[in-house]
């Protein structure tokens, strides 16, 4: 676990910096700065930029910046920018390759690639992130629940991890986790449409409900339809999965049954779905169609079994008949319906449910590879 001192560190580490002294191109950087998240330290002189220089992610400079810089032999590095307003002069090019830089760029027209670069720059290099799928094998399987559950098994092993829901006719997964009250956006509040969305924004703007004292580092952001049934656009829910990937988090997506555009969109960035079937026969039958949607989008699937069986079929044979790999098994949690409808304590440390919860988050880990924390 990292210590404050820790994260105020890495903080003062990922901002940028900037040289710049048109004060309309620096208006503009800044304003751009401010979209993608990343913080800027100015400077006015190479004397002051020099202790910074090559500890910031990222260096704008404008032309008479860059020339002085080159001037005093500050050391190469990458990632420095020199920002024009207009066409570049050619003579511009030759200050680029003086001070090292690595890109020229006009603005207003290269706003979209700054704000990309500053983003990054804003987020860091992280690990991977893993992105996980639920989807129930029949209406009522449990799903919505199963996917919180991950989430929260996330958190608690101090992940900062994102719960997104891509049902509109589920009712709004804040419910589930008695968040409906706390103060965040919505799906209908949204729109970031196909732009890249800073994760360290997203998070500040969502609800986040409290998970437990023992989360250590980690949080829970929920990005929750809501009672209206109008649900997200494709390129919405990718930018917003995309965020949390590119910032090495747990996303956990709670998919429809029925393929809506913006869950078949989800299905493609996930590293796993998981499938929640009741060990009974219509719910394999049901669960026999999901299956085949998901193969359809070649969708990584495995299966959660949900018991007991009125049948007396145990999770194997749901397996096999479903042509699926069995995830976890997880038999009933007394008090779970209850503990639901008040909204408390529906996710115990301790249980079935949690404990199936680890063992899937333990299994998208693996499927999304090496890199991805254990």
């Amino acid at each position: 676990m990292r210590t404050d001192h820790a994260d105020q560190q890495t903080d003062v580490e990922r901002r940028g910096l900037v040289m710049i002294s048109d004060p309309e191109l620096l208006d503009s950087v800044l304003r751009l700065a401010a979209a993608a998240g990343c913080e800027l330290q100015r400077t006015v002189d190479p004397a002051e930029a020099r202790p910074l220089w090559s500890r910031a992610p990222v260096v704008l400079l404008d032309p008479p910046a860059a020339m002085s810089c080159g001037h005093a032999r500050l050391p190469r590095r990458a990632d420095v920018i020199i920002a024009v307003r207009g066409d570049p002069d050619p003579v511009i090019w030759r200050q680029a390759v003086y001070v090292g830089a690595a890109h020229v760029v006009s603005l207003p027209e290269a706003e979209p690639w700054l704000v990309d670069t500053l983003t990054s720059a804003a987020e860091g290099v992280r690990a991977g992130g893993a992105v996980l799928g639920v989807v129930g094998g029949r209406g009522g399987a449990g799903a919505s629940v199963f996917a919180a559950a991950v989430a929260v098994a996330a958190v608690r092993e101090g992940e900062r991890t994102l719960l997104v829901d891509c049902d509109p006719l589920g009712g709004g997964l804040d419910l589930v986790l008695g968040a409906e009250a706390i103060s965040g956006l919505r799906w209908p509040d949204i729109d970031v449409g196909s732009g890249r969305v800073p994760a360290r924004a997203l998070h500040d703007a969502l609800p986040a409900p409290p998970v437990s004292r023992d989360a250590g580092t980690g949080s829970l952001s929920v990005l929750s339809c809501d009672r209206s049934g109008h649900g997200p656009s494709p390129a919405a829910v990718m930018s917003v999965i995309d965020a949390g990937h590119r910032a090495g988090e747990v996303v956990v997506c709670d998919l429809p049954r029925y393929p809506t555009d913006a869950a078949v969109a989800a299905i493609g960035a996930t590293d796993l779905v998981a499938v929640v079937v009741p060990a009974d026969v219509r719910s394999c039958a049901s669960a026999g169609r999901v299956a085949a949607v998901l193969a359809e989008h070649g969708a990584l699937a495995g299966l959660v079994v949900r018991g007991p069986s009125p049948g007396g079929f145990d999770a194997g044979e749901v397996s096999r008949a479903l042509g699926l790999p069995l995830l976890a098994e997880m038999r009933p949690q007394s008090g779970l319906a209850a503990a639901l409808e008040r909204g408390s304590d529906a996710f115990r440390l301790r249980g079935p449910l949690a404990g199936a919860a680890r063992i899937v988050l333990d299994a998208v880990r693996g499927a999304a590879g090496p890199g991805v924390r254990p």
